[in-house]
């Protein structure tokens, strides 16, 4: 084996391309890295915001969304007195109607930005545990209870946001009451109101959906309840399951974000490859010159990875101090919620096998291309 010394020696022998290299295999790894980030986070927030113990009653057809199900309002009565395996709290069996709804809010001089409202009771916290209202106090009537990231979602100022301070919701400024947090879920960039002033604010006679606390995990007699009660035109779906189901509707946009991270990465690699053969050629004689003293082929090419894999490593340690600077802790909204982005020991790993990958990859076929030629035309090459 050819001694690593040598491929140290000769990775700084032209500093301009090892600058070049390490530079560019940087930033093929960073945008790998928030490819990854974006989709752990999205998967992370999604997978997290639905409990295994919770049912949700939606409007027959509308399981994918409970932004489009309608329910009558005497469905929440029913399923309570109808149902046995529901959890009680103090007597209080738990079981929270609510609207959900995509609408205007605004601080008053600013624009208005669309914003998930939630209609709720105070029965809400008996089946959202998660909940926890860190500021102030819970929603009541004639006032709204905001979640921790929903400044972020509004990019209004946080001082905006604060208890005392009002929010316009549909041209109806409303009192802020509270602050809630609910640790990974996409319910911290939503904003409550009381159920019957967001039934009365957006005209609605019907409910969105029906939330139940389960005291086990199935939910059989659930969904035996909405088979037998046709006239309510019910489904029955356990939270998780409805927040799995999000998750696969948001793949595609997923999907789209490792192809452009892809398609980046492979204009790079071309890129680099070019870079590699002209530093490579004029190393013909070189390489020639270590066959003839003995070295086997495959020595001096696994020298020859060593020497570009420990440039795209270097690129790759100044991608992960780039993505743990800029990006850790950094709040992303999409259409239901919002998550923070949290550089992982998995997204380190992706941007550290990205950065071993290039570096194999983009020696590989500028290798052959000095090692092929026999060794007695490659000694009386000019270069």
């Amino acid at each position: 084996m050819i001694p690593f010394g040598y491929a140290i020696r000769n990775l700084f022998r032209d500093t301009k391309r090892l600058l070049q290299t390490t530079l560019g295999s940087a930033l093929v790894v960073f945008l790998v890295m928030v490819a990854a980030i974006l989709n752990s986070g999205m998967t992370r927030v999604l997978s997290a915001s639905g409990s295994p113990r919770n049912a949700i009653l939606l409007g027959a057809g509308s399981e994918d969304s409970t932004l489009r199900s309608e329910i009558s309002e005497r469905a929440a009565g029913i399923a309570e007195s109808s149902l046995a395996g529901l959890a009680e709290v103090a007597g209080t069996r738990a079981v929270s109607p609510e609207i959900h709804q995509m609408t205007l809010v605004s601080s008053g001089s600013s624009g208005g930005r669309q914003a998930f409202v939630r209609g709720v009771t105070p029965r809400a916290t008996l089946v959202h545990r998660r909940l926890v209202v860190t500021e102030g106090e819970f929603v009541s009537p004639g006032s709204i209870m905001v979640g921790r990231l929903a400044w972020k979602r509004l990019r209004l100022p946080r001082e905006s946001l604060q208890p005392g301070r009002t929010l316009v919701v549909e041209d109806v400024p409303l009192k802020i009451a509270g602050i809630f947090a609910a640790p990974g879920t996409v319910m911290e960039s939503e904003i409550w109101m009381d159920l019957n002033d967001l039934r009365a604010l957006s005209l609605r006679e019907h409910l969105s959906c029906v939330v139940l606390r389960l005291t086990e995990d199935s939910i059989a007699d659930v969904d035996l309840f909405t088979k037998q009660r046709l006239d309510l035109e019910l489904a029955a779906l356990r939270e998780s399951d409805y927040f799995a189901g999000l998750s696969d509707f948001y793949a595609p946009i997923r999907s789209m974000t490792w192809l452009t991270a892809l398609l980046i990465a492979t204009g790079a690699l071309l890129g680099g490859l070019n870079t590699i053969y002209a530093a490579f050629s004029p190393r013909i004689r070189e390489i020639a010159t270590l066959q003839a003293i003995g070295y086997h082929r495959g020595a001096i090419m696994f020298s020859l990875v060593q020497e570009s894999t420990l440039a795209t490593l270097a690129g790759s340690i100044l991608a992960a101090l780039a993505a743990v600077l800029l990006l850790d802790g950094l709040t992303v909204s999409f259409s239901i919620g919002s998550f923070d982005l949290q550089v992982t020991p998995w997204v380190a790993l992706v941007g550290l096998g990205t950065g071993v990958g290039l570096g194999i990859i983009g020696t590989i076929p500028p290798g052959l291309r000095c090692l092929l030629p026999p060794v007695h035309s490659a000694l009386r090459s000019p270069t």
